[in-house]
């Protein structure tokens, strides 16, 4: 079971949590994509609790009842995750995010290591201007057209988002797989359907419910510097990823595997954006489980 609730922060803003029942002493912070909000790991609360974890997600600033953080960058996630473990009388935690959120649990493992156990990256973004790698190669023209908008500023994003992102904040269970387009590969296209669907749609309709800034400020503090050094995380990390992903294609988390000491590169063969996941949840559980006890 969860529960959604509302936490103020110190500098005033809101954030939209939603918590898991049960679990321990230890917290599974979650991070959602983008778009989304603190619904998408909805579903991983109770394998958390039988693990002895405790879910905590929230949706970022400007998603959903979340206050926006104008300007945020990726590391500014970890003053939020602090003060907000810091309410709940969580200390230690791990984290997993997947997608958009990928980049934020690495900054959790970078930036609170006294409290961030271990961290693993789902289908995740690089940073924009790595060394040694294409940035671009690999993704679809969807992609390019809005990390494109993004590095030309908030104007032109914002333009694009009022042409492109409008069918989002309406999307159904029956044309999710229509509205992401050319970014499913086949086996996203089929996991993208009945409950998965559903759950997906209505996160995304609830995280835009209010306009695009969440997303918006996403893709601003993608393609600009992160705020923290990959090769400065000295937690566990797994970076896991699909072999068929054409939203984030697998050479970014390659990448971030090979910057981070010690991380693993968990490379899905047959899975994509949305089924690597779905597939692999319980070995990513159990994966952080023995990171943290590392």
């Amino acid at each position: 079971m969860t529960s959604y609730s509302t936490v103020r922060l110190a500098d005033g803003r809101t954030l939209d949590v939603l918590l898991g029942d049960g679990g321990g002493e230890v917290g599974l912070v979650a991070h959602h994509g983008t778009p989304g909000d603190a619904s998408r790991y909805a579903k991983w609360a109770a394998p958390a609790a039988e693990r002895g974890l405790r879910l905590v997600t929230f949706s970022r600033p400007g998603y959903a009842g979340s206050t926006r953080q104008p300007g945020r960058s990726v590391a500014s996630v970890a003053s939020d995750v602090s003060e907000l473990l810091d309410q709940l009388g969580i200390g230690r935690f791990v984290s997993v995010g997947g997608s958009g959120g990928g980049p934020h649990a690495i900054a959790c493992a970078a930036l609170l290591p006294d409290r961030c156990l271990a961290a693993a990256a789902l289908v995740t973004v690089a940073p924009w201007g790595a060394a040694g790698l294409d940035w671009w190669t690999g993704m679809t023209q969807s992609n390019l057209d809005e990390f494109g908008a993004a590095l030309r500023g908030e104007a032109v994003l914002r333009s694009w988002m009022a042409h492109h992102g409008e069918p989002y904040r309406h999307v159904t269970t029956a044309d999710v797989a229509a509205t992401f387009g050319d970014l499913l590969c086949p086996i996203d296209q089929q996991t993208a359907t009945g409950d998965y669907a559903k759950d997906l749609a209505d996160g995304i309709r609830r995280g835009l419910a209010n306009g695009f800034d969440g997303w918006i400020d996403d893709d601003l503090a993608f393609t600009t510097p992160w705020g923290f050094d990959p090769a400065a995380v000295r937690r566990p990390v797994t970076v896991w990823q699909g072999e068929l992903d054409q939203m984030v294609p697998w050479s970014h988390g390659r990448w971030l595997a090979e910057q981070i000491p010690g991380a693993r590169f968990e490379l899905a063969m047959g899975h994509g954006h949305f089924s690597m996941g779905v597939a692999n949840r319980d070995e990513i559980l159990d994966d952080l489980l023995a990171g943290a006890l590392a």
